[in-house]
């Protein structure tokens, strides 16, 4: 049985900064199944059972293609406006105070969607979030790396021209490999000059230089991933050096195949070497996962909430006085009791509680070899990782 995502049905947690949501990734089936009914939009399914099974990925081809159809889903400002508030009641009922959610305007303008629908449909429901929930969001469009330049310095000037409405800052997503960040400098410069921060995707899947063009070329002040920097121990020293803040997804990096399985993830390496790592889910609706269960996770691995947490503080997108108000939480909270709750969290989690069980020595078969043993537990959810006792990833079914 998969433990559901969604609204915890414990009290939280402790408080969560969270940095690195792709709002449109949020969408959870029955709310993509009233939008398609609403915009007349044909899915392959009718039900939320149907849409759920959707969500179970066979590879990352096919997480590409829910990803699309999601996108071409939602059409309107009131589209935009629930998938903030929407999420916005999820993560504030798992303690979440301070949120930045990605959305990626430039193909839906490209299926006639006006700027302006995108932009000020995510901005009201980043002040309808603050108003009901009392949370605070920021928005940073992305650019896709598979954009033409000019086409990603529009994205930029945008961006810069509804910074008013709550936009902080501009991100890089999409296919890494053969897409480096260095065609993209004059839209970050656009977008520098205009007030906005450079928070890119980074050695997600590619490499060192990946992370390396992120700071040089675009000028990155946070980097979305970045765990390949473990690769090179210069560049390491480097993000410590300039206190680069690292935003984590370790159950997305699980389901896309980034690590083979998550007691191997290299979140507590990077955090060992000095490297400040907030924490995400990513595309929580489509990976089955929470910052509740990423928290859960991170516990497993040895993390401690509280470096999560001040990470977050340091790297959030924000004005002087709402950091202070996040650093004033951050002081005020029993952080031994939230160590207390994510180790109940941790056991009960199959994720995390499998990450334990890998960390035993796996059993032996027969013939002298290791046997197949599962890092997510049962029912984990959809794509959930299996690893041989080489470290083989295998996909369950």
């Amino acid at each position: 049985m998969t433990v559901p995502a969604g609204p915890p049905t414990g009290p939280p947690t402790g408080p969560k900064i969270e940095l690195h949501v792709h709002l449109e990734g949020t969408v959870r089936p029955a709310t993509l199944l009233a939008m398609a009914r609403r915009n007349g939009e044909t899915l392959p399914a009718t039900t939320v059972e149907e849409l759920t099974e959707l969500y179970r990925f066979r590879d990352f081809d096919h997480f590409i293609e829910v990803w699309v159809l999601t996108t071409h889903v939602m059409r309107t400002a009131e589209d935009f406006r629930q998938v903030v508030v929407d999420y916005a009641a999820e993560a504030a009922a798992h303690g979440a105070v301070y949120v930045e959610g990605i959305f990626s305007p430039w193909f839906r303008v490209r299926r006639g969607i006006s700027w302006e629908e995108i932009f000020n449909g995510y901005a009201d429901g980043v002040a309808e979030a603050r108003e009901r929930f009392g949370l605070h969001m920021g928005l940073t469009p992305d650019i896709d790396r598979v954009l033409p330049p000019e086409e990603a310095c529009e994205v930029a000037r945008q961006a810069v021209r509804f910074r008013d409405r709550g936009i902080v800052g501009l991100g890089l997503g999409g296919p890494e490999a053969g897409h480096p960040p260095e065609p993209y400098a004059r839209a970050f410069a656009i977008a520098a000059d205009g007030g906005l921060a450079a928070v890119p995707h980074a050695g997600e899947s590619s490499g060192p230089a990946s992370i390396r063009g992120a700071l040089d070329a675009l000028g990155a002040r946070r980097i979305r991933h970045g765990i390949r920097a473990l690769d090179d121990p210069g560049l390491v020293a480097e993000l410590v050096d300039r206190d680069i803040v690292l935003d984590v997804c370790p159950v997305s990096n699980l389901r896309t195949r980034s690590v083979a399985d998550l007691a191997g993830h290299p979140l507590p390496a990077l955090v060992d070497a000095g490297v400040r790592c907030s924490l995400a889910t990513d595309d929580p609706a489509m990976f089955d996962t929470d910052i509740g269960r990423e928290h859960a996770v991170a516990a497993a691995l040895g993390v401690s909430a509280r470096d999560l947490y001040e990470a977050g503080v340091a790297g959030a997108l924000c004005d002087a006085a709402t950091r202070q108000r996040l650093a004033a939480i951050g002081a005020g909270t029993d952080w031994d009791a939230v160590a207390a709750a994510l180790a109940t969290a941790a056991r009960t989690d199959p994720l995390a509680a499998g990450i334990a069980a890998a960390a035993s020595s796996p059993p032996v078969t027969a013939a002298g070899r290791p046997a197949v043993v599962p890092t997510a537990g049962p029912g984990a959810g959809p794509g959930a990782g299996f690893t041989d006792g080489a470290g083989t990833a295998a996909v369950s079914r």
